[in-house]
């Protein structure tokens, strides 16, 4: 895989679900073969900062020369949602071809595929490779209405009806994660995309099952939060000022505002480049980030500032900025 951007056309885009649009990409060196669950990167300059977004590959293979990705607009945008759902046909953007750190393992005698939302894109490709093996898989996929819950009915026409069980919050249901988890086979494996409550809910079953952490595989999913966004202030105590965050602006965005620069890259909470120290605070850190491990994101000592935030009041940091 190359590690360079390449330029690439919109062929077309269509919605697949409410607020769901699905965009095809051709790039201009041609679609390769790429694994299930792989991601492509877009490269985009949303609010003066450089942005790249990852986005899941439809589909176990590129389909007449594009890559399909599906991508749902969100409330709390940073951005990139937003940039993609602005796209037409025709459009010029710059991608990085498909890379995979979700590999699908061929090897196992039983599936269980959960997806959360938009999570259901990496798992499409894996449901369309597993259709093709005589092994048992269900999908377990939840999502807050049944409207905006995109390739259902492709999903059912893969693995059948009994396969697939499908939760909609606004009516009512939720998936019955313990009862998924003790179905699949003893040396099963399940792979996992969804937001951040989903994703402690089946964690917590997988344990609670005594199944081994090495057989449930998850996709990175950090900029979901656990709270509703809201804005904040923050007092930057090493440079003596206090910033306003707005609800549509990240931390490391308003810093950047304000003149305080700032060391960065990925803009995924990924990379730990952006973190700073808390220092106070009168109010819950939404942590968004992959970054901190779990005792960390307790401890809310630290933050990663281009994705975390705090639940409205204020916020005191140390940016780490010595003179």
């Amino acid at each position: 895989m190359s590690s360079t951007f390449v330029g690439a056309t919109v062929r077309a885009v269509r919605a697949v679900a409410e607020e769901v649009r699905q965009v095809e990409l051709v790039p201009d060196d041609g679609a390769r073969v790429y694994p299930p669950g792989s991601h492509l990167d877009l490269a985009f300059e949303v609010d003066g900062l450089p942005l790249v977004r990852s986005y899941s590959v439809v589909g176990a293979a590129p389909e007449d020369g594009a890559y399909r990705i599906a991508v749902k607009l969100l409330p709390d945008s940073r951005g990139g949602s937003r940039r993609v759902h602005g796209l037409a046909a025709g459009d010029r953007l710059e991608l990085r071809h498909p890379t995979s750190h979700f590999e699908l393992d061929p090897r196992r005698p039983g599936y269980l595929l959960v997806a959360g939302g938009i999570g259901i894109t990496p798992l499409v490709g894996m449901a369309e490779v597993l259709a093709r093996r005589d092994v048992p898989v269900r999908l377990a996929y939840a999502g807050h209405r049944r409207a905006a819950m995109p390739f259902v009915d492709h999903l059912r026409d893969l693995l059948g009806d009994d396969a697939v069980v499908t939760a909609a919050g606004e009516d009512g249901e939720r998936l019955d994660l313990a009862a998924e988890v003790a179905a699949l086979h003893p040396d099963g494996e399940a792979y996992l995309c969804g937001p951040p409550r989903l994703t402690d809910g089946v964690r917590a079953c997988w344990a609670a099952h005594g199944r081994p952490a090495r057989r449930l595989r998850t996709e990175t999913f950090g900029t979901g939060g656990r709270h509703s966004t809201e804005p904040f202030d923050v007092e930057v105590r090493d440079h003596g000022l206090t910033v306003h965050v707005p609800k549509d602006r990240t931390l490391l965005a308003a810093l950047h505002d304000a003149g305080v620069d700032m060391v960065w890259d990925c803009l995924r909470g990924e990379c730990g480049l952006c973190t700073v120290s808390v220092l106070g605070s009168d109010t819950v850190v939404d942590h968004r980030d992959v970054f901190l491990d779990a005792d960390e994101q307790a401890a809310s000592t630290r933050l990663c500032a281009c994705v975390s935030r705090a639940v409205g009041g204020r916020l005191a940091i140390d940016t780490g900025y010595r003179p």
